[in-house]
């Protein structure tokens, strides 16, 4: 059985369409979820934050400004800052390749080739 590769894609976003095309090129065909018509839940977010081996604030896009809106520069507390993007998936980074229970930030690409090569 083929490996499930999932992207959370947003298709406005030059390097989430970079990646996409990438994904296509090499032939392979991935789950695309448009995360911000359908917004990961906070326990999807978690489980990526885990494959990631990131925090929160690190998957945040802290120009965004709905992050300053909302003073999110001041929340320490993970669980608020998970929170806030469950509820505001635009504060996600993109694009992020998920496979294997591993995932990548398609910032920069390459980290996206090492995932799919496996590395």
């Amino acid at each position: 059985m083929a490996e499930k590769i999932t992207i959370w894609h947003n298709p406005r976003c030059s390097k989430s369409r970079n990646t996409a095309k990438l994904l296509e090129e090499k032939g392979i065909e991935a789950e695309i979820v448009k995360y911000l018509d359908t917004p990961p839940s906070k326990e999807e977010i978690k489980e990526v934050l885990k494959m990631l081996g990131i925090s929160a604030r690190e998957l945040m896009r802290t120009k965004e400004a709905i992050y300053k809106e909302l003073g999110l520069k001041d929340v320490e507390d993970e669980e608020k800052l998970i929170e806030a993007m469950a509820q505001y998936p635009k504060l996600i980074e993109r694009p992020i390749v998920i496979k294997d229970g591993k995932a990548a930030i398609g910032r920069p690409i390459e980290k996206v080739v090492a995932l799919l090569e496996g590395k």
